[in-house]
């Protein structure tokens, strides 16, 4: 049986993006992961994510996001892939609304380029948009999309060149610590290391059965609708996330074939499932409630309903990151738990986890996704 330095379980954002950091690190990695490379049964599918950087959630994420970009743009050049679009970003809400409160304190914090709209400004600037008297928003000119399909194929391909051996299609059931190390038991195998990194996604749960932290799973929708006005206006606009009464929604650009539309989705909402127990067929009850709040905010997107895909958001009940050593298996280290804004953080925090697993920290700002918190 060959023994590693190190197993990654998960090969999605996340994992993907640390089995290619400790491979490049000298490590000898095993990557296993149940479904096929790139697959659309997680969280990392749906051909775009928003990434910026004048961050609603907290500036405390802000230097996490400075080195993704860095990252972002490195794994571009080395992978030979386009994965990162600088189309500008925008965040939409009344004055006093989380979107504009947290952007602006998160702007102003680490100096973000930016610019706040009122409603007229923003109707002069992006004539897709029609905010109400009372809204505002705040531009962010270097926000703006990443592929996740692209980057998890980039982080897998730069993980077999730098060697790391990558099991698809091969369920993790059972992991456990031992004298030497760890042992995992697959649906083909049993296999030994020096060291465990569980990036398990909406799997969590399951892997993590005892943890102690409770992680709840949404079942989201992605929509892609042909604007009534054609998708020119859509080409050259920004990312947006528009926060309305009672609901959080977003968007993006039309930055594919013109037959792929415009896409949309609910932040807020969404019912909760198991990831095996998800229910991938989409209501036409669910078109008609996204079409009905897109409409009064962009007019002419909604046009005609093309299709729809299923995700899935893994929360902590902070809403916040698992990022961090085991506190109870010193041989193992955790990412889970990114609650429906993580992705753009992949590439830093395949990073982190190198460092965690070959110097025993970080010099990364990781101190609040510390599960502790979760368990007081």
């Amino acid at each position: 049986m060959t023994h590693y330095d190190v197993i990654v379980v998960g090969l999605g954002g996340m994992g993907s993006a640390a089995a290619y950091r400790l491979a490049q690190r000298g490590q000898r990695v095993l990557g296993v992961d149940q479904f096929a490379p790139v697959h659309n049964r997680g969280s990392s599918h749906g051909g775009s994510r928003i990434t910026r950087q004048a961050y609603l959630e907290g500036p405390e994420f802000v230097p996490l996001l400075l080195r993704a970009h860095e990252l972002w743009d490195g794994l571009e050049r080395d992978s030979g892939r386009r994965l990162f679009t600088r189309c500008g970003g925008l965040m939409v809400g009344t004055a006093d609304s989380r979107t504009i409160t947290g952007s602006l304190a998160s702007a102003r914090a680490f100096d973000i380029p930016h610019e706040l709209l009122d409603a007229a400004e923003v109707r002069q600037r992006f004539p897709t948009m029609a905010p109400s008297p009372d809204e505002v928003a705040l531009y962010e000119p270097g926000a703006g999309l990443v592929s996740p399909e692209g980057s998890v194929a980039a982080h897998l391909q730069l993980a077999a060149r730098s060697g790391a051996e990558l099991h698809h299609e091969e369920k993790v059931f059972t992991w456990s610590s031992t004298a030497g190390g760890v042992r995992i038991g697959t649906s083909h195998n049993y296999y030994t290391a020096d060291r465990l990194v569980l990036c398990p996604g909406a799997w969590a749960a399951e892997l993590l059965g005892g943890f102690g932290v409770s992680f709840t799973v949404r079942r989201q929708v992605q929509y892609w609708f042909a604007p009534s006005g054609g998708i020119a206006p859509f080409r050259e606009h920004p990312v947006y996330i528009w926060e309305g009464d009672g609901y959080t929604f977003y968007g993006f650009p039309a930055h594919n074939a013109p037959a792929d539309g415009v896409k949309v989705a609910f932040h807020s909402g969404g019912r909760t499932c198991t990831p095996d127990g998800i229910d991938r067929a989409v209501s036409g009850d669910e078109v008609h409630e996204i079409a009905s709040v897109v409409k009064r905010h962009l007019p002419t997107l909604p046009g005609a309903f093309l299709r729809a895909a299923t995700c899935m958001y893994t929360d902590t009940a902070d809403e916040s990151f698992v990022l961090a050593p085991h506190p109870a298996e010193e041989r193992v280290v955790l990412a889970c738990g990114f609650s429906g804004h993580g992705f753009k953080f992949a590439p830093v925090v395949g990073e982190i986890l190198a460092d965690l697993v070959v110097d025993g920290a970080t010099a990364h700002p990781i101190a609040q996704f510390d599960p502790a918190r979760l368990l007081a």
